[in-house]
C-alpha cells in the first residue's frame, strides 16, 4: 500500500543514492560520508547524515504547487531557509547542492543542521514527560515573532471574516465531495451552522483584530513534530512556504494550530496553557471565543486530510476523523455566542444567580441597577429609594437603561463576548428588543426567570444589606401584582442552595457543558 503524508498525499517512490554524493556549498571539502537515513513526504526527501540533514524538493505538480523545474526547485528552497531562519536561524544553514551521475545540472538542497530526536515536543508529550516550561518558551518565541512580522494589505486580506469564511467553506465543499453519498459526515451539518453563525453576527471583531495588528504573516503549519525542545530554547521547523496566503493568519489562528495538535496528542490542559500563555507574551486580548473557533477551524481542516487519508486506504485515517469532527463540534459549541437573560421580581435571587452564571460561564455580566446609577451619575452602592414607578424608575428612566443595557451587550457580542444581562425584564416589549438584537447579533438567546416564594423575597428584601437595587417591599408588591407571564423563560428556583440554581441555569444556557472544550479564559477588560 502507498504511504501517505500528514497531509492526505501519497508518497513518492524512494529516492535511493549515496551520502557521499551531498555536497554543501559552503563546505565542498568535506570528506565521504556514511549512508544516509532517508524519510520522505510526499513533496520532500530528507537525508540524514551525521549531525547535518539535507532536504530536496521533488519534481512534483500537485496543483497547489509545482517543483517541476530545477528553477521553482531552487526558487522553494531559497524560501524555506529565509523563511524558517525567523524561527530557528541556527538550524537553516542555508542552501547546498545535490550532484547526480545522471545529470549535469546540480539539485538545489536545503541544508539543515539534525535535530536530537529525543527532544522532539510530541516525543516528550506521549512520554508523559513535563512540558509547560517547554510551552511557555515556545509561546514567547512565536508571539516575538509574531511582533516582528511584516504586514501588508495582503496580509490583512486574509485576516478577514470573508476570507476564513471562505476557507470554511471550501473545507465543507471538499468534505461532502469525499463521501460517496453526498452526505456530510456526522457532526458536519451541525459544525456548517455553528460556523455560519458566528461569523456572521462577528464582522467587527475580525476588523479589530485587523486594526489591531494581529494579522500576521506566520508559520501557518505548527506541529508539535516540528518543534524541539532543546536545553538554550526551542527551535520551530517546517513552517509553510508554498502558498504565502496560508501563512498569511492572525496570530491567534498560528497558535491554534499546535493547541489543536496538542489535544490530539491527548493533552488538551497543555493545549489551554499554551494558548494563554501565547496570549500573555503577545498581549492579545482576543475573546475565549475567538481561541475556540480557531481551534475548531484546525481540527476540521485536519479532519478533511484524515478523511481524505482513509479514501485512500490508510489504517485508521477514519477514525481519526470521526475523533477530529467531534473536537470541532466541542470547540464550536463551547465558542457559540450566547445572550442570557436573567429576570425576577425583587428578592427573586436574580442578581446572585447572575454573578454566579456568568463566573461559571467565564462572560461578561452587564447589571440594570447598577447602569441605571451609571446614568444618573450616581455611585452604584449609593441609595436612591423611590416609589413604585417614580425617580429613577420612572417609566421613561426604565425605557434609558433597558436601552443603553442593549447596546453595550450588542456591542460586546459582535466582538464575540457572550454576556449575561441582570434585569427583572418584567415588559414585554423589552424582552421583544432583547431578542432582535440577539438576532442582529447572531448570538443565541437563553431566558431565565428566577422565582421564589413569597415569604422567601420578602424576608430576603428585610435582610438584604444596602446595594445598587433601591428595591423594597412596596415595590416588589407593586410589580407582582402587574407582571406578565413569561412562557418563552426557563423557570429557575432559586430558593434553595445556589449550586443548584446555578446547575439548572447552566443545563439551559449550556446544554454540551459535561463536553466543553477546555476552558480558556482572560480577565475582564471594560469596553471602550
Amino acid at each position: 500500500m502507498t504511504e501517505l503524508s500528514r497531509d492526505g498525499e501519497p508518497m513518492m517512490p524512494a529516492y535511493r543514492t549515496e551520502a557521499s554524493v551531498l555536497r554543501h556549498s559552503a563546505a565542498p571539502q568535506t570528506p565521504p560520508l556514511p549512508r544516509a537515513e532517508v524519510r520522505e513526504t510526499h513533496t520532500a526527501v530528507v537525508f540524514f547524515v551525521g549531525d547535518r540533514a539535507y532536504k530536496i524538493k521533488k519534481p512534483v505538480d500537485l496543483k497547489f504547487l509545482d517543483y517541476t523545474t530545477v528553477a521553482a526547485r531552487r526558487a522553494t528552497c531559497e524560501r524555506e531557509v529565509a523563511l524558517n531562519r525567523r524561527f530557528a536561524p541556527d538550524v537553516y544553514l542555508g542552501l547546498g547542492e545535490f550532484h547526480s551521475p545522471d545529470t549535469d545540472t546540480p539539485e538545489p538542497v536545503v541544508v539543515m543542521r539534525r535535530m536530537p530526536a529525543e527532544r522532539r515536543l510530541s516525543r516528550l508529550v506521549r512520554e508523559g514527560r513535563a512540558v509547560d516550561d517547554a510551552l511557555r518558551t515556545v509561546a514567547r518565541l512565536l508571539a516575538t515573532r509574531h511582533a516582528e512580522a511584516s504586514r501588508s494589505r495582503d496580509v490583512d486580506e486574509q485576516g478577514t471574516r470573508d476570507a476564513l469564511s471562505s476557507r470554511w467553506e471550501a473545507s465543507f465543499a471538499q468534505v461532502r465531495a469525499l463521501a460517496d453519498d453526498g452526505l456530510a459526515p456526522d457532526g458536519v451539518e451541525e459544525i456548517e451552522r455553528l460556523v455560519r453563525g458566528y461569523l456572521a453576527g462577528r464582522k467587527q471583531l475580525f476588523d479589530m483584530r485587523i486594526e489591531q495588528g494581529r494579522v500576521v504573516d506566520g508559520h501557518g503549519d505548527l506541529l508539535a513534530d516540528d518543534i524541539f525542545c532543546l536545553d538554550d530554547g526551542p527551535r520551530v521547523l517546517d513552517c509553510l512556504e508554498f502558498d504565502d496566503r496560508l501563512r498569511y493568519v492572525d496570530g491567534l489562528d498560528d497558535a491554534a494550530f499546535l493547541a489543536m495538535d496538542l489535544e490530539q496528542l491527548g493533552v488538551p490542559e497543555a493545549a489551554a496553557f499554551f494558548l494563554a500563555e501565547y496570549s500573555e507574551y503577545s498581549g492579545d486580548p482576543a475573546p475565549p471565543s475567538l481561541r475556540h473557533h480557531y481551534v475548531a477551524y484546525r481540527a476540521f481542516v485536519r479532519a478533511k486530510v484524515a478523511l481524505i487519508q482513509s479514501r485512500q486506504g490508510a489504517s485508521g485515517a477514519q477514525a481519526a476523523a470521526r475523533r477530529l469532527i467531534t473536537t470541532t463540534l466541542r470547540h464550536l459549541r463551547t465558542s457559540a455566542v450566547g445572550l442570557t437573560l436573567v429576570g425576577g421580581l425583587p428578592g427573586s435571587g436574580k442578581s446572585t444567580l447572575s454573578g454566579a452564571l456568568a463566573d461559571r460561564l467565564g462572560v461578561t455580566l452587564l447589571s440594570s441597577d447598577r447602569l441605571r446609577k451609571e446614568l444618573a451619575g450616581i455611585p452604584a452602592e449609593e441609595p436612591a429609594p423611590a416609589g413604585y414607578g417614580e425617580g429613577l424608575y420612572t417609566p421613561e428612566w426604565t425605557n434609558k437603561t433597558y436601552a443603553a443595557l442593549l447596546d453595550r451587550a450588542s456591542a460586546l457580542l459582535s466582538c464575540g463576548e457572550s454576556v449575561v444581562l441582570d434585569a427583572t425584564w418584567s415588559n414585554a416589549g423589552q424582552r421583544e428588543a432583547a431578542q432582535r438584537m440577539a438576532e442582529r447579533a447572531s448570538a443565541d438567546l437563553v431566558a431565565l426567570h428566577c422565582q421564589v416564594p413569597g415569604d422567601v423575597s420578602a424576608t430576603r428584601l428585610t435582610t438584604r444589606t444596602v446595594g445598587a437595587s433601591d428595591a423594597g417591599l412596596d415595590v416588589a408588591a407593586a410589580m407582582a401584582a402587574t407582571e406578565p407571564p413569561w412562557p418563552e423563560a426557563v423557570v429557575v428556583d432559586t430558593s434553595g442552595p445556589l449550586e443548584a440554581a446555578v446547575v439548572r441555569a447552566m443545563t439551559a444556557v449550556r446544554p454540551y457543558a459535561t463536553d466543553q472544550a477546555p476552558v480558556f479564559r482572560r480577565p475582564y477588560m471594560e469596553p471602550d
